[in-house]
């Protein structure tokens, strides 16, 4: 399975940004896709999370509510569109996929990582 995500750049607060993760080879085995992140200076952490055949499983509290994941069937593509963005929403956003069904919110469970898209939001 092959990841390739997009979408990021720099955005005032209050702004939108929609990423996108396109998965490609073997996707007959993706069990579920998340969103992860990781801001300067922090470690890598839980944002979002989906079932491959549709479905959200759960968010961060930190993003709840501003933040919508879905999933685009005909292209294979996950979305994650982020609204009111806050300075502290400043990462490097990873999609990673899941050939099992194991904890969503944890990093170590995800087999496959795109190479990351970087998001800058301004105060």
């Amino acid at each position: 399975v092959q990841l390739q995500a997009s979408g990021g750049g720099l955005v005032q607060a209050g702004g939108s940004l929609r990423l996108s993760c396109v998965a490609s080879g073997r996707t007959f085995g993706i069990e579920r896709v998340g969103w992860f992140r990781q801001g300067p200076g922090k470690e890598r952490e839980f944002v979002a999370a989906i079932r491959w055949n549709g479905g959200t499983m759960g968010y961060a509290d930190s993003v709840r509510g501003r933040f919508t994941i879905s999933r685009d069937n005909a292209k294979n593509t996950v979305l994650l569109q982020m609204n009111s963005l806050k300075p502290e929403d400043t990462a490097v956003y990873y999609c990673a996929a899941d050939p099992y069904d194991r904890q969503y919110y944890r990093d170590y469970h995800y087999d496959y990582w795109g190479q990351g898209t970087l998001v800058t939001v301004s105060s």
